[in-house]
């Protein structure tokens, strides 16, 4: 893996690249692996930190979409499904089948669902994780113990899969690398260049940590910032409508004690006329999530109270086990890109999830929508309208076969280092040679020292919300914990760059405030 410092000498001396990409989220990353593959010279720019954003906030599912098959999408769901397939292959150490039960209390909602899950099945062919199937009310209950009992009729077990989103995009920025891309974080797009034509030819870039610019010049630049999506417009044209409305969902994670056992479940009716998951994910279970306009965005959003208030009156009317809000382990909100409604009335979950891709007068391309399941064919759809406008020379996608680093098809789910795949290696390297380092960074939770260092060292972290937050997922697990682990991982950061004390306790400072927004008080 090439260092910060290496890939920074390259925006540096590089004369030109064939493709520049804002944005380190799902279609970024997934764009800029796609373009270096297909022999393009590549650069990615984030601002922050790979998925600071929606991409580390998301169910952790890698699905279809069953609500979108009720809505009548069968085209959406089709290619969801054809992706899901393809990331098992790709990346088996981040992508699991995980099975799901929805529990039915009326004889009409368990045909309902028996028959349209065997259309899931079908559109899924020969990509399929399994035969969905009516189960026996007591049959549910044994799988499903802290189940309400009452009017129960049974269950329908379906299979989808589950995944780490925060880890699936560091594996894509490290691939990107690994074939020649010149992938970074903390590198800000401050301003678009562009021709006496008018046409954008570049632009303009600060490293967030040494405050040093660089101008790149490129022949396609692709927007792919998801809810910041409109601000890249306007800096190409300042009277750029908006493309994109923010809708928030947020999701709560509790103990696995409110779902002990392996399946997840799905509430297909909620008051808002969404749908609720309950999954179990790294030892805890998430539940969510809601589906909230706003009309702005932010880059830490925050949880509302009434939304809070959703996820745990609808998870009651389901559970035996009655959820309170001290039983929130953290609490985390996550913004979705939709596409600004024509109907200012329309509900988000009529808004279409599908992508699109634009190129402007100016020939920026901007790609927006979607959702993590499809980011690999939204990469090929960018490039290839790319290709279709005359701005690249006609080169096929390769990624439908393209192993994601780390990938094996060999996982040990009991060890919870699975998830670094090939990477356990040299985890375990590490430990053999400073055996301090096989020890737990906080003893309610797996992670070890090893994988702080191991995150610094391989894994591009340059600040303790990295590494709790999306290296190791901590952050997202018991926002407690995290805060409580945090001098230990400011002090390796501060080792390992070389910073000294005033840095260490500006990132204590700023990490403890940000885990106060993820515990509810």
């Amino acid at each position: 893996m090439r260092s910060r410092e290496e890939l920074l000498k390259e925006i540096a001396n590089t004369k030109h690249w064939d493709v520049i990409v804002i944005g380190g989220g799902a279609s970024g990353l997934g764009i800029a692996v796609d373009s270096v593959t297909r022999g393009y010279k590549t650069v990615l720019l984030e601002q922050l930190d790979f998925a600071k954003g929606t991409s580390s906030r998301s169910t952790k599912l890698v699905h279809g979409g069953v609500r979108y098959l009720a809505q009548g999408n069968v085209d959406l769901v089709k290619e969801a499904l054809y992706e899901r397939g393809l990331l098992f292959r790709n990346a088996p150490h981040l992508v699991h089948n995980q099975s799901f039960i929805i529990p039915n209390y009326s004889w009409w909602d368990s045909l309902f669902y028996t028959v349209g899950l065997k259309l899931y099945d079908f559109l899924a062919g020969k990509l399929s994780l399994g035969k969905s199937s009516r189960i026996s009310r007591e049959y549910t209950l044994r799988r499903l113990t802290t189940l309400k009992e009452n009017h129960l009729k049974g269950g329908v077990v379906y299979f989808d899969g589950q995944f780490d989103d925060a880890r699936l995009a560091l594996n894509l920025a490290q691939t990107g690398i690994e074939k020649g891309a010149t992938i970074l974080n903390y590198c800000k797009v401050t301003g678009l260049r562009k021709g006496l034509d008018g046409k954008v030819n570049g632009v303009e870039v600060i490293d967030c940590e040494t405050r040093q610019s660089y101008q790149l010049k490129g022949t396609v630049v692709i927007n792919a910032t998801g809810v910041f999506t409109d601000e890249i417009l306007q800096m190409d044209n300042v009277n750029a409508k908006p493309m994109v409305r923010p809708s928030q969902g947020i999701h709560l994670v509790v103990d696995r004690c409110f779902l002990p056992g392996d399946d997840a479940v799905m509430i297909p009716h909620t008051s808002d006329g969404r749908i609720l998951f309950l999954v179990p994910w790294h030892d805890k279970v998430i539940i969510g999530t809601t589906d909230t306009l706003l009309d702005s965005h932010s880059i830490e959003p925050k949880p509302l109270d009434k939304e809070v208030e959703f996820i745990l009156n609808t998870a009651n009317l389901y559970l035996s086990r009655p959820l309170k809000k001290t039983d929130v382990l953290s609490v985390y909100a996550g913004l979705r890109p939709l596409a600004a409604p024509k109907n200012p009335s329309a509900k988000t979950k009529e808004i279409s999830r599908s992508h699109k891709v634009i190129v402007s007068a100016s020939n920026l391309i901007t790609i927006t929508g979607g959702k993590w399941t499809t980011y690999r064919r939204m990469a090929q759809d960018t490039l290839n309208k790319a290709i279709l406008v005359g701005k690249l020379p006609a080169v096929k996608c390769v990624t439908k076969s393209l192993a994601i680093h780390g990938a094996t098809p060999t996982v040990d789910r009991k060890n919870h280092l699975y998830i670094y795949g090939t990477d356990v290696v040299g985890i375990e390297q590490l430990i053999g040679s400073q055996p301090w380092l096989g020890e737990k960074i906080h003893p309610q939770l797996p992670f070890l020292k090893a994988e702080v260092v191991w995150a610094v060292k391989f894994e591009m972290a340059r600040t303790v919300e990295d590494v709790l937050a999306r290296r190791v997922r901590m952050l997202f697990l018991n926002a407690k914990a995290a805060s409580e682990s945090a001098p230990f991982v400011a002090k390796i950061l501060g080792d390992e760059l070389g910073k000294g004390e005033a840095w260490q306790a500006e990132q204590l400072d700023q990490f403890r405030a940000l885990a106060a927004q993820y515990q509810l008080h």
